[in-house]
């Protein structure tokens, strides 16, 4: 198993890609194993602030040693992490969580599911896909608010991207489901992140389509590496060792395959 490690680091650039989505690059050596769906502990410099921010990994360049992250101000950690400038010190810990499984795509068609900050996963998963020519056809569905449609052109550098809006703003009213439907898209399993009204609707498509969906559960965090139990969520199965129908999000997941979870 990949050793978990927390390191000391530096913003290499930090933008504003919509309203309140921040796209930064941070170098770390973290970037050679790390794997799409996995994320990052990021620990605030303002020291009343004790908990780490878990936010979802975006993209790799593995040749240059650096990680993309993409987040949404959503609370006083994140406020403070879009302030930070090119060169700030920053603490992270990673990799944590399993990432989705790649193997789970060969040879067969492939929907890629993001809603909202659920979107920033799939572009490392669609270029791992691509390059590592394991589907056979890889199509990414993104859900927003609106017209501000940020990673779109990212992704599709690596796959054919349907976009929905709230708002009708850009590509399907409605959400990604409708965005399926009115493209007539199909596929042969699923791998998807986003909010939880999103995930259930994709697990039951997948249960009527009878295909394989892996699906990535939004949570809450506090430490990020299965200590606390304070992200557990509802398991089919009984846990090995507590005997009970839970799983820790942060180390049994956030990948799920959505057989196994009742959300």
């Amino acid at each position: 198993m990949e050793q978990k490690k927390k390191v000391k680091t530096k913003v290499i650039s930090q933008t504003e890609i919509a309203d309140g989505i921040y796209d930064m690059w941070i170098e770390t050596d973290l970037a050679q194993t790390a794997k799409a769906g996995q994320f990052l502990c990021i620990y605030p410099h303002n020291e009343s602030m004790l908990l780490p921010r878990p936010i979802s990994i975006c993209e790799t360049d593995r040749e240059k040693g650096r990680l993309r992250i993409v987040y949404r101000v959503a609370g006083k950690g994140t406020e403070e992490l879009s302030l930070y400038h090119t060169g700030r010190n920053i603490r992270i810990l990673g990799n944590l969580g399993n990432g989705f499984p790649l193997e789970a795509a060969v040879g067969k068609r492939v929907f890629l599911i993001g809603g909202g900050i659920g979107i920033p996963p799939m572009l490392q998963l669609a270029k791992d896909l691509k390059q590592e020519g394991k589907a056979a056809e890889v199509t990414v569905i993104a859900g927003y608010r609106n017209k501000q449609l940020f990673l779109k052109d990212d992704m599709g550098k690596y796959a054919a991207v349907y976009v929905a809006t709230e708002d009708g703003s850009a590509g399907t009213e409605g959400n990604v489901m409708d965005a399926i439907a009115e493209n007539g898209l199909e596929a042969d399993v699923i791998m998807a992140c986003g909010p939880m009204p999103m995930l259930r609707a994709v697990k039951r498509y997948a249960e009527e389509k009878g295909i394989d969906a892996y699906i990535s559960l939004e949570e809450r965090m506090a430490c990020g590496v299965g200590a606390c139990l304070g992200c557990v969520c509802k398991t089919v199965e009984k846990d090995a060792h507590s005997h009970v129908n839970n799983a820790r999000i942060c180390t049994d997941g956030p990948v799920f395959s959505a057989k196994d979870v009742n959300i």
